[in-house]
């Protein structure tokens, strides 16, 4: 995958990135959000599981 980076300007919670910087031992904010997102990209095969499961009468989706 081409890694590209674009400016975007978005209106974000303060104290929620303020909490994810400090559990996340990032420096910047910016370097909280690039990890954030990487955390959760990372659960990408669990959370097709999770949707594959619920398709067939399973649980709920955590993420809904």
């Amino acid at each position: 995958m081409m890694n590209m980076t674009r400016h975007k300007h978005l209106r974000l919670d303060q104290s929620k990135i303020d909490r994810a910087k400090k559990l996340l031992g990032a420096k910047t904010e910016q370097e909280t959000i690039e990890r954030a997102l990487d955390l959760v990209l990372g659960e990408e095969p669990i959370l097709k599981v999770h949707r594959r499961i619920k398709a067939v009468g399973g649980f709920e989706d955590p993420l809904r």
